[in-house]
Parts: structure tokens; C-alpha cells; sequence
């Protein structure tokens, strides 16, 4: 009997030394929640509810009508069961297009649209996302924020199955919303353009391009984002300031546009920074400015 309980004491230390080296049990999810995160921790991967996701009304977002329309419309369409496409959204930083993709749980939540978060470096896991949500009755966008890929990374290949679909059947309901400031998402160099250029063993280099620019043929949607002009930042200006329940005149439209001109550019962005300095300030700061 001593020689047993000697084991099953050694064998209870030995699982406590191995206990913190198991892979957590990974949790239950909450399909009550508009929003998800995909999570991974060692071997382990889920869905992490998101109850109140971070978004705006999408008539605050401004200067942006045709995207906003084109992203409705096709939203509107895969909630209704009717085909629609996946959409990248590139253009210039700071006017709009992840805002634009938020701002869709606002409107259509109620009709069953649910969001997934999904950061790049987790790409290679899209099949097991495509494989938790397929027998869901929800409508799902997979949202991947500032897309793009560096030379050597392999993950976009990934990402290629999971909008074509590969062998298996693309999820019916699921769609892949992604932003980008790059409309082919990964580096293109001129040598790539030059078929007669030998390089690092690839003869056929242009074969090169094509398999780079494949990656963003799979959207059958494109928005372009484009730079503010001075109008179209002092009107988001505005429009922000208005959110924080202040009027827009010529004393801040002075110091809207200093603001924009230390930042160095004019973007909704670079508005709604503005809007919070100086709704954060007192009255007397601001008569100061």
C-alpha cells in the first residue's frame, strides 16, 4: 500500500509540473454578442464575444456617399441570402474604411450581420473560423484591418482559399471585408515587370506579378478611399464637433486647420482628433486658441 501511494503521490507531481504546460480549455462561445475576436493561445483557438463593439453611426462618416452606398447595397444583398461579393476597401489612411465596416453592426445587427475580428498573423486559421460559423443562422463579415503582406510571408494563401473557397464550398455565410492602403496588398517591385529579368532562379518573373495580384482579384468588390480636400475636412470637422454637441465656426475652423496643417495632412481621421482636443478643452482654453 506504501508503494502505491508513493506512485500515485509522484504521479499527482508530476501532473501539477505538466498542468501549466496544457493548452487551455477553450471556452463556450456567446453567440449573443454582435461582435467576435478570433483568439488563439498555443494550441489553442476560439471565438472571444465582443458584447459592445467599438463603432459609429454611419451618417457621421462623410465624404464618402458612393463607398458607403456600394458597401450597403452589398451588405443588404448577403443578408437577404442573395449572392454578393467580398469587398477590400483601399485608399488613403484615415478617411473612413474601417469606421465604414464598424459602423455596418449599427445598422444591421438586428437583421443578424455579426462581425469577426481577425488579425493577419491568424489567417492560416480561416478554415477553422469558416468551420464555426457554417451551420450558424447569423450572417457573418470576417473584418481584417490594414491588410498587406511583406515579402517571404505565406499566410495570404490562406486568405486566397478561404474568399475562392478552394475545393470545398465557399461558406454561404460568411464574407471577408478587408482595408488595405495597398490595392494589390503586397510589395511590388519594378524588376518584377521586366519578363527578360533573371532573378534568384525565377525565369519567369512576371508570373511573379500575377500571383501577387491574384490575391486582390479575389474581391469582387474594390472601394477606393481618397484624400480630403480642405472643404471635406472642415465639413467632418463639423460634423464631429456637432457629435460633442459644440458649433463650428470661424474660431475653431482657424484651429481645425493648424491642427491639420502640424499633422501634416486632412482626413476624417485627423478631423475626429481635432473634434476631441477641442471638445476636451474648456471654454476659456478655447477663446485662448
Amino acid at each position: 500500500m506504501d508503494r502505491l501511494d508513493t506512485f500515485l503521490a509522484r504521479a499527482e507531481a508530476l501532473l501539477a509540473r505538466l498542468e501549466p504546460l496544457l493548452p487551455p480549455a477553450v471556452p463556450a462561445t456567446d453567440w449573443s454578442a454582435p461582435a467576435f475576436r478570433w483568439r488563439r493561445l498555443g494550441a489553442s483557438a476560439w471565438l472571444e464575444a465582443i458584447h459592445q463593439p467599438h463603432s459609429v453611426a454611419l451618417d457621421e462618416l462623410i465624404h464618402i456617399e458612393r463607398q458607403k452606398l456600394l458597401l450597403l447595397r452589398n451588405t443588404e444583398q448577403f443578408l437577404a441570402g442573395r449572392p454578393a461579393n467580398n469587398v477590400l476597401l483601399t485608399g488613403a489612411r484615415g478617411t473612413g474604411k474601417s469606421s465604414l465596416i464598424k459602423a455596418l453592426l449599427g445598422r444591421y445587427a438586428v437583421q443578424g450581420l455579426r462581425v469577426i475580428e481577425v488579425d493577419k498573423a491568424q489567417l492560416p486559421d480561416l478554415a477553422q473560423i469558416v468551420d464555426a460559423v457554417a451551420a450558424r443562422p447569423e450572417r457573418f463579415i470576417l473584418f481584417c484591418d490594414d491588410l498587406s503582406f511583406e515579402e517571404g510571408e505565406d499566410s495570404y494563401k490562406a486568405l486566397k482559399s478561404a474568399l475562392d473557397g478552394g475545393l470545398a464550398r465557399r461558406a454561404a455565410n460568411l464574407l471577408v471585408y478587408a482595408t488595405s492602403n495597398r490595392r494589390h496588398l503586397m510589395p511590388e517591385k519594378a524588376s518584377e515587370n521586366r519578363e527578360g529579368w533573371l532573378k534568384d532562379g525565377e525565369i519567369h518573373p512576371g508570373e511573379t506579378t500575377e500571383e501577387k495580384v491574384s490575391l486582390s482579384d479575389r474581391f469582387g468588390l474594390w472601394l477606393s478611399f481618397y484624400p480630403f480636400d480642405q472643404d471635406a475636412y472642415l465639413a467632418a470637422v463639423a460634423g464631429w464637433l456637432a457629435h460633442f454637441g459644440l458649433k463650428h465656426g470661424k474660431h475653431s475652423e482657424r484651429a481645425a486647420l493648424q491642427w491639420s496643417q502640424l499633422r501634416g495632412s486632412r482626413s476624417g481621421r485627423v478631423a475626429w482628433q481635432f473634434a476631441c482636443d477641442w471638445a476636451g478643452r474648456s471654454s476659456k482654453e478655447r477663446r485662448a486658441e
